[in-house]
Parts: C-alpha cells; structure tokens; sequence
C-alpha cells in the first residue's frame, strides 16, 4: 500500500447528505458521482465518477475517472488531475462487464490503495441511471462514500480513513488505515 503517493495530494471526505445524494442518480449518458476522496489540508475534493451509455452501461474501455473540485475556488469549478497526481490519485487498474440490455459493473482499485477492490455496479432505475461504488469497510460489505487523508507534517501520510454505509443496515461504518 503506497501511502505516501497520497501527500499533497490526497482529500476530508463529506459525510453526509451530499455525498449520499451525489451518488444515487444521473441521466442517461452523463457522468455520475461514485465517491470522493478529500484531505485535510484543504477543501478540494477529488470525485470519482463513470461515464454511462443510454443503456446505463459502462461507457468505453474506462469508464471510471477522476477529476478535482476545487472548492476552495467554487462550489462549480473543476479541474483535471495533472499527470503528477495520477500516483495518488489515478485508477490503477478497472475491469468493465456489461450486463444484458442495461447497466453493468467494473471492478477497479486506485493506484494508492490497489489492494483495496472497489466494484462499481450501474443499473436504470425508472428514467435515469444509478451507479454506486462498493467495497470492504472495517471488513464489512459497504458502499463507499468517501476516504479522508490526515496529513503529516511537514510530508507524508498520518492515516486514511475509509467510510460509506453498511450494506447489511445502512449505518455509517469507518476504517482507518495508518501506514
């Protein structure tokens, strides 16, 4: 686990109304909101997303990306991330399997946490798409919200912690992994 690739980089994630609303609903072939990670040296987020099809499939041969939102600036403004963040931010590795004639899943770990397994799943719910990551949270089936990086000063990682909601009941449940 690279860790340290998370300096300067990393994000405090929002635990809450907005993260839950963030992820349950998106048109048709637009992008839709899976989970941030946030730190706490600011309040930029990096948010991870999936691009869809008009079937609510996954779209392309990488459909899940990343992209800043510098809410230091703007609630609105977005950035790219620069090909110096990809180490701590970047997806590592996603596989895509479409299933039937909409929705479908991709099984991906960031390049930070690659063994930590994260399975986004994509289905049409009435009109629009839902998609929702998933993943083990304090060795429970959860879906993931967000992960929140404490730096250490003056460099490095002091922990991450990793929250969504249990599967099983919906409660908020927590991890924190220190390096």
């Amino acid at each position: 686990m690279r860790l340290g690739a998370l300096f300067g980089v990393c994000a405090l994630v929002t635990f809450g109304r907005l993260a839950r609303a963030a992820a349950d609903a998106t048109v048709p072939g637009e992008s839709a909101p899976l989970f941030f990670v946030s730190k706490s040296e600011n309040k930029n987020q990096v948010s991870y997303a999936i691009r869809l099809d008009p079937e609510c499939r996954p779209a392309g041969e990488t459909p899940v990306f990343a992209y800043w939102r510098m809410l230091e600036r703007s609630p609105v403004a977005v950035e790219p991330l620069l090909a110096l963040e990809e180490g701590a931010y970047g997806i590592g590795q996603q596989h895509t399997t479409l299933s039937g004639e909409s929705g479908g899943s991709v099984v991906l770990a960031l390049r930070s946490l690659p063994d930590r397994t994260i399975v986004v799943r994509t289905h049409r719910q009435g009109l629009t798409c839902v998609a929702e990551a998933t993943t083990r949270i304090a060795d429970l089936p959860a879906r993931l919200f967000g992960v929140h990086a404490r730096l250490a000063w003056p460099f490095g990682v002091a922990a991450l912690e990793i929250a969504g909601w249990a599967q099983s009941d919906g409660h908020v449940v927590r991890e924190t992994i220190r390096p």
